[in-house]
């Protein structure tokens, strides 16, 4: 009965749920404070704002686009696929994804928290294989609602874990597309500390692993909101860095490009998510 509702529901227009959305986010700012902290706190190491008055309006936006990043999920995982797919308005760089297909070569997609990033997969589903990796929810309910929401086209979704990771690989070697979050905090041994904006975080090296066993072509890609829930533009552009070194510094290289990309769009960014985090039985950084 619940889904019944949210169907229904998903049907109002974008806009009312960004609406929605930005109203839940700039509640939840206020209301919550371990919430406002981590994200006040975040933002504002960042140095990304010039100023006191820049470092407010980017606070405002920054809780507004949080909560429409909330609120966008029912009608993206639960409208039927064509018309999520109508919400893409746009989409820059698909040449790169051509470039790769055509050289036989997979493709590492990856999609920082920034802007929308569950319309991405949809998007590239629709014309070519991708296979995503997820990390099962707490809820068990919730997992079904995920799958429905995210399995649709031709993605295929795979675990965290081991066996997720061979089913990268193996979509990979055929020349197909894997989804990854590259600023997702890694497991313990799977990752590397680097600087991301100016702070010590443990990067994932799952990227630069996949890059150097398979020759797959790494890309970055992301679904920036149009304001007043106009829909999403799709940004697609080859990753500037080079995944072949050691560990440490492929982490670097990657965090330095995903600083580039957030900093084109500051606002869009998860800066509530919990990046500085020491996963269990990690070794502090040096200097902490």
């Amino acid at each position: 009965m619940t889904q019944f509702i949210l169907r229904l529901l998903a049907r109002l227009p974008l806009r009312f749920w960004h609406a929605v959305g930005a109203l839940g986010g700039r509640l939840a700012y206020r209301f919550n404070a371990r919430y406002a902290r981590r994200l006040a706190d975040n933002l504002r190491q960042s140095g990304i704002a010039a100023n006191a008055a820049d470092y407010q309006r980017l606070l405002r936006q920054s809780a507004a686009e949080i909560g429409k990043g909330g609120a966008e999920i029912i009608p993206i995982w639960l409208r039927p696929y064509d018309q999520v797919l109508k919400l893409v308005k746009d989409c820059h760089g698909w040449e790169h994804v051509e470039a790769a297909v055509s050289q036989g070569k997979g493709v590492l997609a990856m999609t920082p928290h920034l802007g929308c990033f569950e319309i991405v997969s949809l998007y590239y589903a629709a014309r070519l294989p991708m296979t995503v990796l997820y990390r099962p929810p707490r809820q068990t309910w919730l997992e079904g609602v995920m799958r429905a929401g995210r399995g649709r086209g031709q993605v295929t979704l795979a675990t965290t874990d081991v066996k997720g990771v061979r089913a990268l690989l193996t979509a990979l070697k055929k020349g197909e597309a894997t989804g990854i979050l590259p600023d997702q905090v890694a497991s313990k041994g799977e990752g590397a500390w680097a600087p991301f904006f100016g702070r010590q975080a443990y990067t994932p090296t799952l990227v630069a692993r996949l890059h150097q066993s398979t020759g797959a072509v790494p890309l970055l890609m992301f679904g920036e909101r149009l304001p007043r829930g106009q829909g999403y533009r799709i940004h697609i552009t080859p990753l500037d860095a080079d995944l072949n070194g050691a560990k440490e510094a492929t982490a670097l290289q990657l965090n330095q490009a995903l600083e580039a990309l957030i900093r084109q769009y500051p606002a869009q960014y998860l800066w509530s998510y919990n990046r500085y985090k020491r996963p269990g039985g990690v070794t502090p950084p040096p200097g902490e």
